[in-house]
Parts: structure tokens; C-alpha cells; sequence
């Protein structure tokens, strides 16, 4: 069977820089699992590169919180956990709602246009079933609205919580019966902006991370249950 950890080759990049995106989207694709531990000798093994560029990665991806250092067994893939999810999306949920505010205001013809297309092709990748491509749609919507703010420093905490958001994200892509919940919320987002409704925007975008939250803690207690 073919390993699923190949490097993402890019030659522009330094060999740690390539090392820790290939680790990195392994992690948020959930092919490295939450707790599987990260030993450098084997992964070295597994891209063909020395211990040094493993060894960097993997210290980039604890700062990002993707990885924890265990004590007596070193690196290991960080828990999804409630209370780090909490974390993450109760700063996510009020930066949204900002982003969305200010799209209202300040959104061009150009990128209600992108996001119109963007909401129709977050509806087709839903049809397909595919978990990536569905989870690569909504990540493009989202980024138009932030964009569309204009604000460099909202566009940049924004994208400092996009790689821990993108995870959580794609565990609640993976539950099919939340699909045509999410394919409403971004019609309601998209309307809102349209007529420029910052009220009905925010709360839609509340409304579309409390969701979120709701659905990942059932699916965190159950695989807790699943354990017992």
C-alpha cells in the first residue's frame, strides 16, 4: 500500500519549510491521527530526508498547535479537545462576525461577484461527497469575506487561527448530515451582504460557528464513549 505522507515538493522553499507542510496537512486532513506520536527517526524514514528538517517542523507545528511535547513520549499529534476547540472558535465566532460586518460596508461589485460563484461552488462540491473539495470550497468562501474587509490586521489574526480552524472545520465536514445546513448558512451570509444587513450577517455567522461547535462535541463525546 502506497504511504500517504509524501512530501508536497516545492523548490522555492527551504527542505524544513516543505517537511512542515507536508506534516502539517497530514494533520489537518486527519491523516496523522489526534495523539499519534510523531517519532523523528520514522518520519524521517518515511520522506527520505535527515532528522534535522523533522526535527524544525515539528517544533513550527507545536507554536502553530497542531502538536504537544507528552512527557515520556515526546511529539505527538495534538487532541482535538473541547476545551482547545472552545478556544479556537469562541475568538473564530467574533472575528467572523466582525469580518462580515465589514464586508457589508465595504465588499466590491468584483467580490460579491466571487462570493456568489463561491457560494454556487461550495454546492456543487457538496454533491460530490468529497470531504477535501468540500472543505476546500468553504475555505475559498470564507476568505473572500475576509478579503472584503480591507483591514490588513483583521486579515492577519484571522489567518494566524485558519490553520487550527481549518481542522476543526474539516471534522464537521465529515458529517454528511450537517451538509445542506452549511450550503443554507453561506446563502443566508451571502444574502446578508448582498443588502447589506450587518444584523442578520453577524448573527448568521455566529450561528454558523455554533453549529460548528455543536456538531464536534457530539462527534468528541461519542469517540470518547467509542474508548470506554
Amino acid at each position: 500500500m502506497q504511504d500517504f505522507l509524501q512530501l508536497d515538493m516545492d523548490e522555492s522553499l527551504p527542505l524544513r519549510d516543505v517537511v512542515c507542510s507536508t506534516l502539517r496537512r497530514a494533520i489537518l486532513l486527519g491523516e496523522l491521527k489526534p495523539g499519534e506520536r510523531l517519532m523523528e527517526i520514522h518520519l524521517a524514514d518515511r520522506l527520505g530526508v535527515s532528522r534535522t528538517p523533522i526535527r524544525e517542523a515539528i517544533r513550527k507545528l507545536e507554536l502553530e498547535g497542531l502538536v504537544t511535547m507528552a512527557p515520556r513520549r515526546g511529539a505527538e499529534v495534538a487532541q482535538i479537545t473541547e476545551k482547545s476547540m472552545n478556544d479556537v472558535l469562541e475568538v473564530r465566532r467574533a472575528l467572523d462576525a466582525l469580518c462580515v460586518e465589514l464586508a457589508c460596508d465595504r465588499i466590491t461589485a468584483e467580490e460579491l461577484e466571487s462570493l456568489r460563484l463561491a457560494c454556487e461552488s461550495f454546492e456543487t462540491a457538496v454533491r460530490t461527497a468529497d470531504t477535501k473539495e468540500i472543505a476546500h470550497a468553504d475555505v475559498a468562501l470564507h476568505d473572500i469575506i475576509v478579503r472584503a474587509t480591507g483591514n490588513q490586521r483583521l486579515i492577519q489574526l484571522v489567518n494566524n487561527l485558519s490553520e487550527q480552524m481549518y481542522r476543526y472545520r474539516f471534522e464537521y465536514i465529515k458529517d454528511t448530515n450537517q451538509h445542506e445546513t452549511l450550503v443554507e448558512e453561506h446563502r443566508i451570509i451571502y444574502q446578508s451582504i448582498l443588502s447589506k444587513d450587518k444584523k442578520t450577517a453577524a448573527e448568521a455567522a455566529k450561528t454558523h460557528i455554533d453549529n460548528q461547535e455543536q456538531a464536534i462535541i457530539r462527534r468528541i463525546r461519542l469517540d470518547r464513549e467509542k474508548k470506554k
